[in-house]
């Protein structure tokens, strides 16, 4: 039974932990001296973790690639306020060793749920045409299937299984809610491109293992795979408007806003118009609430800086709870201290400052009183 996950670092700072873990991503890296060091980002449920090997690397080369389960034993220890891994050891898992939930982090609402919750406002649509359109492919077993299962994002927002239909629900409740104060929306048309500006994120992203881009995600993008699932399912439905599906295309395709976000088109009529704001706002608010909660491993209010969000975040519960005098003499944060290390953060650096562990001698697991051994741990 795994016992650590990414999310309990916080709790075996300078310690040696045992754990498994899937390899998100690895590459093999030279240090000064030319010989290689091994750079994992390692992940389970709770989230990811940035690993380094430094030490006997030609031994576990072959040992581990992106997608294989690995059991690793290292020290717990942080760079530029990030957790990361310095690996002593390390070994592929055997497949009988895995429970796969483990490894995945998922939705904590209940999928069924959910979507009940989407079928309701879909039995609600006025317009015979798009609710026709969207219950053909609710009833379509291996799209609601992968729609129930997928992740909104690979990492931005609703990266967990279940992400896409808790994303979607969540928009369709903003929705309602808008169309209640602007009368004008057509809310069958709003709703209908909430339902289907992520669909291609059931073929564009797998997440078997860890979550990662289909080779006909990366070449083609969810966008393009929305349109071609439009156009096959609409063969189905005989007489659907042609101007309608015009304007469905159109929000599929206006969904991101801006050309710079990848949009090929700006949003043209008011429904695209909301849609886009509204799609842009809950994925943000979730990328700070996950961003706030991944900061608990703080022990200060501020978390640190967030590439995509291009801040860092402020968690107000722990900004406006009561303090103690040590933690009120404490410096307040300085996001542009943290925003000058944003390409660092980004980039894969060294766990430690300065030299590389090698050049430094032994910084091994029993090389100083910091580095102590700490439940959980075996043999590796």
């Amino acid at each position: 039974m795994k016992e650590f996950f990414v999310s309990d670092c916080v709790q075996f700072e300078n310690k040696i932990v045992t754990s498994t873990f899937v390899v998100v991503s690895r590459q093999v890296k030279p240090k000064k001296s030319g010989e290689p060091y091994l750079a994992l980002t390692l992940g389970d449920r709770s989230g990811h973790l940035e690993a380094k090997m430094w030490d006997n690397v030609e031994d576990v080369i072959e040992a581990c690639d992106q997608d294989d389960f690995i059991k690793v034993k290292g020290l717990i220890n942080k760079y530029k306020n990030r957790f990361q891994l310095t690996i002593h050891k390390l070994r592929r898992m055997g497949e009988s060793e895995i429970d796969f939930a483990d490894y995945l982090p998922k939705t904590t609402k209940d999928i069924g749920e959910l979507w009940q919750t989407l079928a309701g406002y879909v039995a609600t649509f006025k317009d015979p045409h798009l609710k026709a359109l969207v219950e053909a492919f609710m009833a379509d077993p291996e799209i609601a299937e992968a729609y129930r299962n997928a992740p909104a994002a690979k990492t931005l927002h609703h990266a967990f299984i279940g992400g896409l239909l808790e994303h979607v629900v969540s928009l369709f409740n903003s929705c309602d809610l808008m169309c209640r104060n602007y009368p004008q929306i057509n809310r069958d048309l709003l709703l209908t491109g909430a339902f289907f500006h992520d669909i291609g994120k059931i073929h564009e992203l797998t997440y078997n293992r860890s979550f990662s881009y289909t080779t006909r995600g990366q070449l083609l993008g969810h966008m393009i795979i929305e349109l071609e699932m439009l156009q096959a399912k609409l063969l189905q439905i005989p007489d659907f408007p042609e101007s309608l599906k015009t304007l469905v295309e159109h929000l599929i395709i206006s969904h991101h806003g801006q050309y710079d976000f990848g949009s090929p088109k700006l949003p043209m009529f008011p429904e695209a118009l909301m849609l886009h704001y509204l799609d842009d706002l809950d994925s943000k608010m979730e990328a700070m609430r996950a961003q706030s909660e991944r900061g608990g491993e703080s022990e200060g209010a501020w978390t640190g800086y967030n590439p995509s969000l291009g801040r860092p975040v402020l968690n107000t519960a722990k900004f406006l709870a009561p303090k103690t005098s040590e933690e009120e003499e404490q410096p307040a944060f300085d996001p542009s201290a943290s925003e000058s290390g944003k390409s660092a953060e980004v980039d894969a650096t060294p766990i430690l400052a300065g030299p590389e562990p090698s050049e430094l001698g032994p910084a091994k697991e029993n090389s100083g009183a910091t580095m102590t051994s700490a439940a959980p741990k075996d043999k590796i």
